[in-house]
């Protein structure tokens, strides 16, 4: 039950300004979560700006409010938001930035990696971004709490040497998946100490919903009971020259998306939305809309308007309501189909990480992953076809397995709800 203390929490690697609704939905399904159990809670959320400033997120009883200052792994050592001049400050006791303050004062700090996960396959300077914040707070002594997220892969002794010593150091550490959390018990070792360290799901399952302001056309098909609508996001990620080589790629990607939305136009009365999660513009290598765009005009003007985009300006529980109203989803971003699994929507996705299957077989969904590493464009495309074949029957699957993935999204929150109480 919340009480009256006011608790201090900060929370790192879920800036809600990324453009990525994935990241977003972390980070308030997280504030939301542990302000319902907690009540009065102090929250100082880092993100990429600049400087300590204040913001409000909507959510269904009013408003949620925190507080944001600027971390990055930033070049210019001068810079108070640069998390080496933190983790120098840090390590030799001296003053700090309102930032490095917020963690000295903090009953706890909450740790996720970007969204995506704890590894160094994405390099050293992203895998320093990810460390530095949990390694500052051990330093500074205060109670570290790694959400659920992805442990590893690790290419680098090093880099798993220090993930494995914030794992050990950490009051709890939390992997979303059973794949993961066997990486979890390996960095740990004889440290591994069930009642700290647990297997949970995402966070982003707890995501509130709320109801956007859609334009007439976009209602109507969303509302109509008639019509069968289908949502299908597209990864702009994918759609770089140096994709198939970055993510070791059999499929190619374009051309695969292409043929399923092609396909389902061809071969049954579907509607398509297609349903941007990363609102980066068009031109940008990560861009949704812009992959969005480009796969419609090679759709050109045969189907006779059954394709749509959904414009980028819907925030992450926004968009969430918007899938929850689809028949059907298949995605690409992973926390797109997560949208879809939590308000149960059958789902297929293709992707090409390791940490989309270990979510979707938590939902009994794990033949619903199409992996363009593993499978070429044509194997790609009846794998998708046959999720979407059998959706009626994912969709009772799911309805078994949702109740249970609530309950432990709920058990994971009150349990680190507790630890705070306990250590503050």
């Amino acid at each position: 039950m919340p009480d009256k203390k006011i608790y201090k929490l900060c929370l790192f690697g879920a800036q809600p300004d990324t453009t990525n609704l994935g990241v977003s939905a972390l980070c308030f399904s997280t504030l939301q979560g542990l302000k319902n159990r907690l009540g009065e809670v102090d929250f100082t959320v880092f993100d990429n700006g600049r400087g300590l400033r204040h913001d409000q997120a909507r959510v269904k009883d009013g408003s949620l409010e925190y507080s944001l200052y600027g971390a990055v792994n930033s070049r210019r050592f001068y810079r108070p938001e640069s998390m080496w001049q933190t983790w120098f400050r840090s390590r030799l006791h001296l003053p700090g930035s309102p930032g490095l303050q917020a963690v000295r004062t903090a009953d706890a700090v909450l740790s996720m990696s970007g969204g995506d996960s704890f590894t160094d396959l994405y390099g050293a300077r992203v895998f320093d971004s990810v460390a530095l914040p949990k390694l500052i707070a051990l330093m500074e002594k205060r109670p570290l709490i790694l959400l659920p997220q992805t442990y590893g892969p690790f290419r680098s002794a090093h880099s798993q040497k220090v993930a494995a010593r914030i794992a050990r150091g950490s009051a709890m550490a939390w992997a979303r998946d059973e794949y993961s959390f066997a990486i979890l018990k390996e960095l740990l070792g004889e440290t591994y100490a069930p009642e700290r360290h647990r297997c949970g799901v995402d966070m982003a399952f707890g995501l509130e919903r709320h109801e956007p302001n859609l334009p007439a056309e976009f209602r109507e098909w969303l509302v109509a009971p008639s019509l069968e609508v289908i949502g299908f996001n597209i990864s702009g990620l994918m759609f770089n020259a140096d994709s198939p080589k970055r993510f070791g790629l059999l499929a190619d990607y374009p051309r695969t998306v292409v043929t399923i939305i092609q396909r389902l136009l061809q071969e049954t009365a579907c509607r398509v939305l297609l349903t941007p999660h990363v609102l980066r513009p068009p031109g940008h290598y990560e861009s949704d809309p812009g992959g969005c765009q480009w796969v419609l005009n090679q759709l050109g003007s045969n189907y006779n308007g059954r394709v749509k985009i959904l414009e980028p300006v819907y925030n992450q529980s926004e968009i969430k309501w918007v899938i929850s109203r689809l028949k059907w989803f298949c995605g690409t971003r992973m926390h797109s189909t997560i949208a879809a699994l939590s308000c149960g929507v059958p789902t297929a996705a293709i992707a090409y990480s390791d940490k989309t299957l270990g979510v979707f077989a938590s939902c009994g969904q794990g033949e619903h992953v199409a992996d363009p590493r593993k499978l070429n464009t044509e194997e790609v495309v009846e794998h998708v076809w046959q999720s979407w074949n059998q959706r009626e029957q994912a969709k009772e699957i799911l309805k078994r397995y949702l109740p249970g993935v609530m309950r432990t999204h709920d058990e994971q929150l009150q349990a680190m709800a507790d630890l705070i109480r306990q250590v503050s």
